[in-house]
């Protein structure tokens, strides 16, 4: 694709990156086959083609409009294009770069500035998100079904392990999912502790960045990163093998933490360090399948229908760990028919676009429910809460299911054989 960027861009950073990805297009229209905004709507603006030549027209000094706008605000950011596109257009990293020059020229209506700066606000920051959620959830059984939605039923994390362990490694606690659902989080660290690693978190870091960045925020959304980097960097100082990410919306963020932070003398070399120590959980639990064969195989006999969430399969490239984990001890997994479609959360999209994410949610839970599971899992707070919201059947975290597992073998272990003495218990009066 031809450019002629306009002077207020081409010497830029975003400039350059921007004619790099867009001169590695070259029309062919395969992205647009597994847009799931473009399958909805029909319109070639809606699609990825369509809107790599809207954001080139405005990178050339075509002014935006509200309905550039509002094609861009449509994209879910999915990043299927990128699996699909056989010229390798880095289709995420350039809808940031001109959301954020079209934010700058168009104004918005008053409620979506309000919408888009709460969210900004609230979810980032626990100390805020953590009572508010809390609150939600006292009162979930009187709130209107679309904040019913938003709001998991409360649960409680279970016991975080104390053992001391040679191999640490380090966990992103992240900002919402503590609150939604905190025993994500203190599973994994329940299960990695019996496969003998140490998981520690670091008290000051928070978000990601995706957040902020994603709503064209994009210096706020830095300071998140950098905030995490300086958190993180004494326990990488000392020795910590890996950063571990349960919600693979995190991890696709921090894995470019080297590449959105290159830039920044006082960070890159940092930044770079971080981004090579993140793994996504299904990245770690492999190394440890033969002690989870033989303490699990067996043992465990659900039907399960497997979502990956899009920044598993398409921002992270990861496909097929979890199902050959979940395989191996004994699961039947199930992949529902166009498992690669986004399923419509795409982190505040459900919030900004709740029509075509509520579309997006029915026709994934149509296809997910067709596979005759028992229950549904994924790998990210997101999918998880929005598919909740629209099925019966429990969704869960996979390593949710694991570390039950081995909860209830640790139990049958303990209990007596069949014909062995009885065990007492001594009441007190």
């Amino acid at each position: 694709m031809q450019t002629n960027l306009a002077d207020f861009i081409k010497d830029t950073r975003e400039g350059k990156e921007a004619e790099d990805i867009l001169r590695k297009c070259v029309h062919c229209g395969f992205c647009t086959a597994t847009c799931p905004t473009y399958q909805l709507l029909g319109d070639e603006l809606d699609g990825p083609r369509g809107r790599i030549y809207l954001i080139k027209q405005v990178l050339e000094g075509k002014p935006a409009t509200a309905k550039t706008q509002q094609h861009l605000d449509r994209c879910l950011t999915c990043r299927n294009c990128e699996t699909t596109c056989p010229s390798g257009v880095q289709y995420g990293r350039l809808v940031d770069i001109g959301r954020q020059v079209v934010e700058k020229q168009v104004g918005r209506p008053l409620f979506q500035k309000i919408n888009r700066a709460a969210l900004k606000a609230v979810l980032p920051r626990k100390w805020i998100f953590n009572p508010a959620m809390k609150l939600g959830q006292s009162l979930r059984a009187v709130l209107p079904k679309a904040l019913q939605n938003k709001v998991p039923v409360a649960q409680d994390a279970g016991l975080w392990p104390q053992t001391e362990h040679a191999r640490k490694m380090l966990l992103l606690d992240g900002c919402v999912q503590p609150a939604m659902s905190p025993n994500i989080n203190a599973a994994t660290a329940r299960v990695l502790d019996a496969m003998g690693v140490q998981l520690q978190i670091a008290p000051k870091a928070g978000c990601c960045g995706a957040i902020r960045y994603h709503l064209n925020e994009h210096e706020d959304g830095l300071n998140d990163m950098r905030q995490n980097i300086d958190a993180w960097w004494p326990y990488v100082e000392a020795g910590a093998e890996a950063i571990v990410m349960t919600a693979s919306g995190c991890g696709a963020t921090v894995k470019e933490y080297g590449h959105l932070l290159a830039h920044d003398e006082a960070y890159a070399g940092k930044a770079g360090k971080i981004s090579m120590l993140t793994r996504d959980l299904s990245e770690i639990l492999p190394e440890f399948q033969p002690q989870l064969v033989q303490r699990l195989q067996g043992k465990l006999s659900k039907r399960i229908a497997w979502h990956p969430p899009c920044t598993l399969q398409h921002g992270q490239q990861i496909r097929g760990k979890v199902e050959g984990l979940l395989t191996a001890i004994g699961v039947d997994v199930r992949l529902c028919a166009d498992s690669h479609l986004c399923c419509g959360s795409a982190g505040t999209y459900s919030v900004l676009q709740p029509k075509l994410s509520y579309q997006l949610r029915d026709n994934k839970l149509r296809n997910l429910e067709a596979t005759d599971a028992e229950m549904i899992l994924s790998a990210n707070i997101g999918c998880l809460t929005h598919l909740q919201s629209g099925t019966e059947l429990p969704v869960q975290h996979w390593i949710e299911l694991i570390d039950r597992a081995l909860q209830d073998s640790v139990i049958s272990q303990d209990l007596p054989e069949a014909g062995s003495a009885p065990i007492v218990v001594n009441k007190t009066e």
